[in-house]
């Protein structure tokens, strides 16, 4: 099998554009002519591999997709308008009123909203456990669980999961095992070699070449028997494997409208041809900042995978061969010192999203939590006086310069 950044790069090279072009077009259409009335029938149906209305499919983000399958082994793809819009048609799929997931608080705020404040009132029931512990995960799980989601590495806890030990329990139950590997991407955790389901993605992040468009990714590892899923049994019994995918692109995908738009397709495909390289400068700058940050005075802690001090730092070289993402937290004394810290910074931006080429920070607490309770960031892991660093491709040098003047400021 040919390299990882190969197959970003080429794709699937026998599906050659027609023209020469060397890049996939951006096909900015909505609507695809056939010869017939029948063509146009048999493309409806699924019968036909051609497109129809980009709602439902696009050349352009089918190309997208194949380079995904591609690199991340699943047997299918499919790219959704946003990493939100993958959890939720994921979960619309398997779930419904009267079943439950199994999850934990430790999550982005955003996914923890979804499930609280916007599924939960359908009729979806939500269990957290602590899934450090998998005899916790276990005992949640009953004859109505849909699924059990989690988080390769939490965001912005960064907790690591044992998904190896997880993905055992979830077979042994019969139960799907979904993983949102966002802040490794494929590139640096194999979900399907451990177990996973189905993993879920924000291609807004790593892959999108910094920052350069929204964008969302499902991806199918073919390791599930569909049949044992109540809301799909009818589907696998005909369509076997690829039964999810299918109930998502002729019934939820299709219906909610989270199509990804070409030109966002176009530059993910263009941000997947350098996303090693740039998670291996990440990598790189951030065990470098982690280690800076462990020996100044004014810092209460660090966390990060990669330093020995992690107490998730063994299972994470083993699950992730050795390097640990591109995100780290660091504590001050109070909340009024991160505001002073993050204000006195030039270089590092003061923004919200992760895994850009730019480095930035944020207050979590105060920004992507607000909307929970002080008791209730604290069940989750967000401390008031917690930063959170997502650490780009600059010079690590030069960021550490930056990080000399928030600390002068304080």
């Amino acid at each position: 099998m040919r390299g990882f950044s190969t197959r970003a790069i080429h794709g699937n090279i026998s599906l050659r554009d027609p023209k020469g072009s060397l890049r996939t077009p951006i096909y900015d259409s909505v609507a695809f002519e056939h010869a017939s009335s029948d063509s146009l029938r048999l493309t409806f149906e699924g019968k036909k591999l051609a497109y129809a209305y980009s709602r439902i499919a696009n050349p352009t983000v089918s190309d997208f997709e194949q380079r995904l399958q591609l690199i991340s082994g699943g047997i299918g793809v499919l790219a959704v308008s946003s990493g939100m819009a993958a959890i939720s048609n994921t979960i619309l799929a398997l779930a419904g009123a009267g079943s439950n997931i199994v999850t934990s608080k430790h999550l982005f705020g955003n996914t923890l909203s979804l499930l609280d404040k916007t599924l939960r009132p359908w009729g979806l029931e939500v269990r957290y456990v602590d899934t450090d512990d998998p005899e916790q995960v276990a005992g949640a799980i009953d004859a109505k669980t849909s699924a059990v989601f989690i988080e390769s590495i939490t965001n912005p806890q960064l907790d690591v999961p044992d998904c190896r030990k997880i993905s055992e329990i979830t077979a042994a139950h019969q139960v799907p095992l979904v993983v949102d590997n966002t802040l490794l991407t494929p590139y640096l955790f194999n979900c399907g070699e451990h177990g996973v389901n189905i993993e879920i993605l924000s291609s807004t992040k790593y892959i999108s070449g910094g920052a350069t468009s929204v964008g969302g990714v499902i991806i199918e590892h073919g390791n599930f028997d569909w049949q044992q899923a109540p809301r799909l049994q009818e589907r696998a019994a005909k369509q076997g494997q690829m039964a999810l995918l299918a109930a998502l692109r002729q019934e939820v995908y299709r219906n909610v409208g989270a199509c990804l738009a070409p030109h966002n397709a176009y530059l993910q495909s263009l941000g997947l041809e350098t996303m090693s390289l740039r998670i291996e400068k990440s990598c790189a700058n951030t065990m470098a900042l982690a280690a800076y940050l462990e020996k100044q005075s004014l810092v209460q802690g660090v966390n990060y995978p990669g330093l020995a001090s992690s107490p998730y730092h063994d299972l994470a070289a083993q699950q992730f061969g050795g390097r640990f993402g591109g995100v780290l937290t660091f504590d001050l004394a109070r909340r009024e010192e991160c505001f002073a810290f993050t204000d006195a910074l030039q270089l590092v931006r003061r923004a919200t999203n992760i895994n850009d080429n730019k480095t930035l920070i944020i207050h979590p607490a105060s920004t992507i939590f607000s909307e929970y309770p002080e008791v209730d960031k604290l069940a989750m892991g967000v401390r008031p006086n917690m930063l959170r660093l997502s650490v780009g491709i600059e010079d690590y040098e030069d960021l550490i310069d930056d990080l000399e003047e928030g600390f002068k400021a304080l």
